[in-house]
C-alpha cells in the first residue's frame, strides 16, 4: 500500500503537466468557401479510442451548403480525405456529432422539405460507410438546432420547433441504436419560447438544459431530466435566476454529477458561468463565474471523464475571438487558469470539444487563412490524465490493484494498477454469478503503473468484480454500478 501511496502522489505530482502539452493548430479544410461549424449547441467532434469523427458544413459544390465529414483514426495526429455526407439541392447545416464505439451519429438541419427539417445518418463501422439519409422530424414548422446523445443502444435527440408557433423544445429516441424512432415528445409547453437545448445521458438518466425566455425578455437556462431513459419526464427546473441574458448553454454528466456551462451577461458583458448538480440533477449549486475579463467570453462547449472536466469557449479579451480552455480536476468544485489555444490574430470561433483515452480534441471556425472561415483542430495527447496508460516511469517493485474510481460510478470508472515486471497481464470484470461481462487487458505489460477505462454502459445496476492476474499475482475487488 506504501508503495502505491508513492505512486498515486508521484502521478497528482506530474498531472499538472500533462494539461499544458497542447500541439500547434491543424487545418482541416482548405477551400475557397466558407466551411461553418454549428454556432449553436451541436458538437461538432466526437472521439472514442483512437477515432476522432469531425462535422462541418461548406459550399464548395453549389450556393447552397452541405454536410461534411473528416475522421483521424491515430487520436487525431492525422486525418483522412472529406466526405460529403449530404447531396441535394437544399441547403444542410448546423451538423452534430456522437459516437458509442463504432456507431456514429451525424444530425443536421435540412431545407430540402421547405420549412426545415432534422435529417440524420449513421455508419455502423467508425465513419467507413453511411447510411441513406433519414428525416427525423415532419412538422409544419420549422425544426433545427439538434442536439444528440446515446447510451448502449439508446440514441436521444433534442431539437427547437416552432410548429406551435414559437420556438419548443422537442424530443426522440430509439431503442434499437437508430433503426427506428418514437414519436416526438414536446418538452416544454408555455407561452415563451425556448431555444438551443443540450443534451447527456448517463445510464437510464437523461438530461436536457436550453434558454428559455418565461420569465420576461432576458433569456434564462432551464433543466429536464427523465429517470427512465426518456420514458418520462420531469417538470422544468429554472436553473439561473438574474436580469440579464443567458444563453448557449451546454450539459455533460459524468455518473451522477451533471455539469451545465453557458454564457451570462449579468456582470455587463458576456461570461462563462457553471453551476453543477451532484445527485443526478435533483439539486444543484449556487452559480459559479468561470471567466473574469473586460470582453465577452461565450459559446461553451464541455466534456468529462470521471472527476476531470474539459470547457472551451470563444474569448474577445484580444479584441478578436480565440479559443480558451479550463479544466477541473475535482469534478468542478476548483478550476485552473485559463489557457488561450489560439492566436491567430484572427477570428476563431465556435469550439467543439471531445476526449478519448489520453487525449484532448479541439475543434472550431477559423478566418486566418482569408475572407471565409476554415476548420481548425487542435489537441493535447495528455490532456486526460485519469486515462493515460503507463503514467509513471518509475519502476514499481510489486503488483497492486487499486480501488475503482469512482465508486459507486455511473457508468464510466477508471481503474490503477502497478505491473511489478515484465508479464502477461489480465483484466477482466465479472458479474455475482462468475460470468464475464468485460477484458479491459489482455497483453503484456512491462514494469510500470497503468490505468484502464472502464464503461458499464450496457450493464445493469449491481455490484460486479474486477480481477487483476499477472503470472502469479491475482487480486479481486469489488465495484458497484449505481443507475
Amino acid at each position: 500500500m506504501k508503495t502505491f501511496l508513492v505512486l498515486f502522489a508521484l502521478l497528482t505530482l506530474n498531472s499538472s503537466n500533462l494539461f499544458a502539452q497542447w500541439q500547434t493548430d491543424v487545418r482541416l479544410s482548405d477551400f475557397p468557401i466558407s466551411s461553418r461549424i454549428n454556432p449553436r449547441v451541436g458538437k461538432n467532434i466526437a472521439s472514442n479510442e483512437s477515432i476522432v469523427h469531425a462535422v462541418w458544413d461548406d459550399a464548395r459544390h453549389s450556393t447552397e451548403r452541405e454536410i461534411y465529414y473528416k475522421r483521424s483514426t491515430d487520436d487525431g495526429i492525422s486525418w483522412g480525405a472529406d466526405t460529403r455526407l449530404t447531396n441535394d439541392p437544399a441547403s444542410s447545416q448546423l451538423s452534430t456529432v456522437a459516437v458509442s464505439g463504432n456507431v456514429v451519429y451525424v444530425m443536421w438541419y435540412d431545407l430540402r422539405n421547405g420549412a426545415g427539417e432534422i435529417y440524420y445518418k449513421r455508419s455502423i463501422d467508425a465513419g467507413l460507410s453511411w447510411s441513406d439519409d433519414i428525416r427525423l422530424t415532419n412538422n409544419a414548422g420549422v425544426s433545427s438546432n439538434p442536439s444528440v446523445t446515446i447510451s448502449g443502444q439508446f440514441v436521444h435527440v433534442v431539437w427547437e420547433d416552432e410548429t406551435i408557433g414559437n420556438y419548443k423544445i422537442y424530443y426522440k429516441r430509439s431503442t434499437d441504436g437508430g433503426t427506428s424512432w418514437e414519436s416526438d415528445v414536446q418538452l416544454t409547453n408555455n407561452s415563451a419560447m425556448s431555444w438551443r437545448p443540450s443534451v447527456s445521458v448517463s445510464g437510464s438518466v437523461v438530461h436536457v438544459v436550453w434558454t428559455d425566455n418565461r420569465d420576461g425578455a432576458n433569456g434564462e437556462i432551464y433543466y429536464k431530466r427523465s429517470t427512465d431513459g426518456g420514458s418520462s419526464w420531469e417538470a422544468d427546473t429554472r436553473l439561473t435566476n438574474d436580469a440579464s441574458f443567458s444563453s448557449n448553454c451546454s450539459v455533460n454528466v459524468s455518473g451522477q454529477v451533471v455539469h451545465v456551462f453557458w454564457n451570462d451577461d449579468r456582470d455587463g458583458n458576456f461570461e462563462i458561468y457553471y453551476k453543477r448538480s451532484t445527485d443526478e440533477g435533483a439539486g444543484w449549486s449556487t452559480d459559479i463565474r468561470l471567466t473574469n475579463e473586460s470582453n465577452v467570453s461565450n459559446y461553451p462547449s464541455v466534456t468529462s471523464f470521471g472527476s476531470i472536466i474539459h470547457v472551451v469557449w470563444e474569448d474577445y479579451r484580444g479584441n478578436v475571438s480565440e479559443i480558451y480552455y479550463k479544466h477541473s480536476t475535482d469534478g468542478g468544485l476548483t478550476w485552473d487558469e485559463d489557457t488561450r489555444l489560439t492566436n491567430a490574430g484572427s477570428f476563431s470561433m465556435y469550439p467543439s470539444v471531445s476526449v478519448s483515452d489520453s487525449v484532448v480534441h479541439v475543434l472550431w471556425e477559423d478566418f486566418r487563412d482569408g475572407a471565409g472561415a476554415e476548420i481548425y483542430y487542435k489537441r493535447n495527447p495528455t490532456g486526460n490524465p485519469t486515462a493515460v496508460e503507463n503514467i509513471e516511469s518509475e519502476f514499481p517493485s510489486e503488483f497492486i490493484l487499486a480501488q475503482n474510481y469512482p465508486n459507486p460510478f455511473n457508468p464510466t470508472t477508471s481503474i490503477q494498477y502497478a505491473v511489478g515486471s515484465h508479464q502477461f497481464v489480465t483484466l477482466k470484470v465479472y458479474d455475482l454469478l462468475g460470468n464475464e461481462v468485460a477484458t479491459l487487458v489482455n497483453e503484456e505489460k512491462s514494469s510500470g503503473v497503468y490505468n484502464v477505462n472502464f464503461d458499464a454502459a450496457g450493464l445493469s445496476s449491481g455490484m460486479y468484480l474486477y480481477k487483476l492476474q499477472a503470472g502469479s499475482f491475482v487480486e479481486t475487488k469489488k465495484m458497484i454500478l449505481l443507475r
